[in-house]
């Protein structure tokens, strides 16, 4: 049986290996971030113009849910999710 392994070298039931994801903590200096500038801050897009397009694109996730909005506030203890990234907001 040909397909994809993960790497544990067991095959996956659905033969595409899962992607890992990259989990990281970002530290709120006040109340809220917006979310563009929370991709931009975090390295995860070049510009606000990447920003956008991740986000209108719905390739972003806040809280398991697809965010198209640019603006939305973002705060401690959610988990935003975008190119192989899981980010997790803290209180600094």
């Amino acid at each position: 049986m040909s397909g994809q392994y993960r790497r544990d070298g067991r095959q996956s039931a659905s033969g595409i290996a899962p992607i890992p994801m990259n989990d990281t903590t970002f530290a709120l200096r006040g109340d809220h971030i917006a979310l563009d500038a929370l991709l931009k801050a975090s390295g995860l897009a070049g510009s606000g113009g990447a920003a956008k397009i991740m986000i209108t694109g719905g390739d972003v996730k806040v809280d398991g849910a697809v965010e198209t909005r640019r603006s939305a506030k973002i705060r401690a203890g959610q988990v935003v999710e975008a190119a192989g990234a899981r980010i997790t907001l803290v209180s600094a």
